[in-house]
């Protein structure tokens, strides 16, 4: 004959295991949840490995090629320093080469871009997203922090190439644009889980047409920090169109606040 007692204990055995199973899953479900990356932070990371925390000064050349064969170069120098305000970078732009373009300027304060002549004494808006060479626009030779002006969603974490060819598991992630005066609408990001290094870039427009790909490579030591001192930028059509920007002599400048002024570009002398 059944009993009765044992069926009741085997009742209680069964209850007892499956709310432990539901407990465990709820504790490794909770653990999960903490534990996921938040996506501002990871692109507030990168930023840091792009730029230097204080003033500093960078010597920028860029080099445009088609089919291989360079068509265009310059040479820029940078001055940059973030606004304690807003945490977004300020930047004077000093034109070194070639010979035409030497001495002329630009400034980014905030989200305002002035380009200044000094053959004309005239300095004049312009935008960021004007070609400045080749892939190269104005808002890319400018210090950008990115979490300033995107606000970034974690897409998926996935393995891509590099711009050495090196598989590198990654963060992508989405950044849609918090301001109008911005470079890019939108942006897809692929940053190094394990170092927080930028590895590559998608940049589109408002309609969601690709404009350019960028690969961040060649990382040195550059004022305590392993920075890329390279970006290639790929045309989002022409694939044979392609620019390179190499950053150079890095230093920490003293960069005086009326630099970063407009009234103050006619009497700007380099140092």
């Amino acid at each position: 004959m059944f009993d009765t007692r044992a069926s009741h204990r085997i009742r209680l055995l069964a209850r007892h295991s499956l709310t432990g199973l539901v407990a465990v899953a709820g504790l490794a479900l909770g653990t999960s949840a903490l534990a996921a990356p938040d996506a501002q932070q990871i692109l507030a990371a990168s930023d840091a490995v792009r730029n230097p925390a204080k003033p500093f000064g960078v010597t920028v050349n860029l080099l445009e090629y088609r089919d291989g064969k360079q068509t265009d170069g310059n040479t820029l120098f940078v001055y940059s320093k973030a606004d304690p305000a807003s945490g977004q970078f300020r930047s004077l732009i000093r034109f070194v080469a070639p010979a035409r373009d030497t001495d002329k300027l630009m400034l980014k304060n905030g989200n305002d871009l002035w380009f200044f002549d000094p053959s004309s004494k005239a300095s004049i808006r312009i935008s960021p997203q004007q070609r400045l060479l080749g892939q190269a626009s104005n808002g890319d030779v400018v210090t950008v922090n990115l979490a300033k002006d995107y606000k970034a969603s974690l897409l998926a974490e996935e393995d891509v190439k590099d711009g050495e060819r090196q598989m590198r598991h990654c963060y992508k992630l989405a950044l849609a644009s918090v301001s109008t005066d911005v470079t890019y609408d939108h942006i897809e990001m692929w940053i190094d889980e394990a170092s927080s290094r930028p590895v590559k870039a998608l940049f589109y427009t408002e309609s969601n047409r690709l404009l350019k790909t960028a690969y961040y490579r060649h990382f040195e030591s550059e004022l305590g920090v392993e920075r890329p001192t390279e970006t290639i930028i790929i045309d989002g059509l022409d694939p044979n169109w392609v620019t390179i920007m190499r950053y150079s002599s890095y230093a920490w400048r003293d960069i005086p606040d009326s630099w970063m002024q407009r009234d103050y570009l006619p009497r700007f002398k380099p140092e």
